[in-house]
This record gives C-alpha cells, structure tokens and sequence, in this order.
C-alpha cells in the first residue's frame, strides 16, 4: 500500500512481519475504546459496514440510502470529526478499498481530524493526539475566539 503525503500516519512505517489482519486491529480499538471511555467516544465512535459483496439490487438500494463508498473505518463526531482508517501493521500486506484515499482527503479538507493507523496500538495514539486538538478548540470557542 502506497501511503499519501496529505494523510498522517500513526504508527512504524517501516515495521514488516508478521501482524493481525485488519478486522483484528479494529475489534481491539474498538473493545479498548468502549472499556476506557464507555460514556463519551465509546458511546458515539462507529464503524461503517460499508464492504462485502452484494446483489446489484442491494447495492442500488443502499447507496440510495446514503452508502458511501470508501468511508473509513473508525469515526468519531466532534469538533473536528475524528476520522481514522485502520490498516495492518506491515503496511506493504494492506491496500486502498475503492474511494477510501478520497474520503479521507475530503474528510481532511473539510475539517476532520484525518489519519491512517498502523495497527490499534497506532489509532489508539491518533486518538490522544486528537484529543488534544479537540480540547483545544473547544476551550478557544468557550473563550469566544
């Protein structure tokens, strides 16, 4: 997988080896994230079903329902959004779904805390650092700045 300029990445670039697929990565965040924060990012932190084969029937019907191809896969509301794909720790063994660099892009440009995680020991620090951008707009709209 070949990483983009515009898009911080957390975690050892140059790691390879052996490491957990994906799904795995993401199950630990999740469960760790729900443990450590059950009642703020926990509660509201999602992760779009938006892969897996389909009819052309159920395709049609979803994206007329607001699937979006490339939607990453831990999203958490906020000022700014957190928006943070995970991929496996050895980069080189994961690779870009359709419409997910342009996502994140987007997501950048609009505003969102943008990131691509190496693993959930990665996302887990991309969340701390988001934190304190969060915090930190927060306290200047509380000043009124």
């Amino acid at each position: 997988m070949k990483l983009h300029s515009e898009i911080k990445v957390y975690g050892d670039i140059e790691f390879r080896g052996k490491c957990p697929i994906e799904s795995a990565e993401q199950i630990t965040f999740f469960n760790i994230l729900r443990s450590k924060y059950p009642d703020t990012y926990g509660l509201v932190a999602f992760h779009p079903r938006n892969e897996g084969k389909r009819s052309n029937n159920q395709t049609a019907r979803q994206k007329s329902e607001g699937l979006t191809k490339g939607v990453s896969d831990v999203f958490i509301p906020g000022f700014p959004s957190f928006v943070c794909e995970i991929k496996r720790q050895d980069h080189t063994k994961s690779r870009w779904e359709e419409g997910q660099l342009p996502y994140l892009l987007t997501s950048k440009k609009l505003g969102s805390f943008v990131c691509v995680a190496l693993g959930y020991k990665a996302a887990l620090e991309a969340l701390q650092d988001w934190e304190g951008v969060a915090t930190t707009v927060a306290t200047k709209q509380n000043r009124g700045n």
